[in-house]
């Protein structure tokens, strides 16, 4: 992890137009010097707005609190944020780049579920209980965060009742994802899967390996490559 610790309170500029791209440490320290602290709130605030619209709306007041407790972290493809067996109260919203969970079970890698810009993604047995991950969490791409633990969710949930909606939202739609993959595994066939991740998230092939969309689907990779390739079919 390229950890900047870049909070409202300690750093103070961001570029006007938060284009982000996947840079090195060296260049991201270089590019985000920090400059101008009411730069910083208008490009954290304008983030935080548009992410919200996806979800419930904040009033102004909370909108403030989320980017006083916002920090900026950036991770390098294949970094791992939790292991099986471990502990983990941090949330991230997505401000570039994707992420996933998986299993690690009898030597196979089984992809959980996918996590790109705009959308949050945790540990979430071990950020919600007080029990250890049953997966692994780690980056597919070089990617730009906002973290937030879950000591800052709670607080921020007792003092604005309009961020406890947000949160609410948040897993209600996660759960409905989850509820809708299941059925999908369960009852579709693999062409139908395929489609219907597309549909979902219609670069996914461009980001992420095929081998873990397989791996997603419940199918093996020569059936996701048929499946791709009508050509190919027997």
């Amino acid at each position: 992890m390229i950890n900047v610790d870049f909070t409202v309170s300690d750093y103070e500029y961001l570029d006007s137009e938060f284009n982000i791209k996947p840079i090195s440490s060296k260049e991201f320290q270089k590019k985000y010097k920090p400059k101008n602290l009411t730069q910083l709130r208008m490009n954290l605030e304008k983030i935080i707005s548009e992410i919200v619209e996806f979800y419930s709306p904040l009033s102004f007041a909370c909108r403030q609190d989320l980017i006083a407790h916002s920090k900026l972290n950036t991770y390098k493809r294949g970094e791992i944020v939790v292991r099986e067996g471990e502990f983990s109260k941090k949330a991230y919203l997505i401000v570039q780049g994707c992420s996933r969970a998986y299993y690690l079970k009898d030597g196979k890698d089984i992809s959980d579920w996918f996590s790109f810009e705009n959308q949050f993604m945790a540990p979430i047995v071990s950020f919600f209980s007080d029990n250890p991950s049953p997966h692994y969490v780690e980056f597919v791409e070089d990617s730009v965060v906002l973290e937030y633990s879950k000591e800052v969710m709670d607080s921020l949930s007792d003092k604005h009742h309009d961020f406890e909606r947000f949160i609410s939202k948040i897993v209600t739609e996660t759960m409905l994802g989850l509820c809708e993959r299941l059925y999908t595994v369960q009852f579709n066939k693999a062409e139908d899967r395929y489609n219907h991740l597309l549909n979902i998230y219609p670069s996914i092939t461009k980001r992420i390996p095929l081998t873990h969309i397989a791996s997603y689907l419940g199918i093996t990779l020569e059936t996701l490559s048929r499946i791709r390739n009508p050509k190919n079919r027997i």
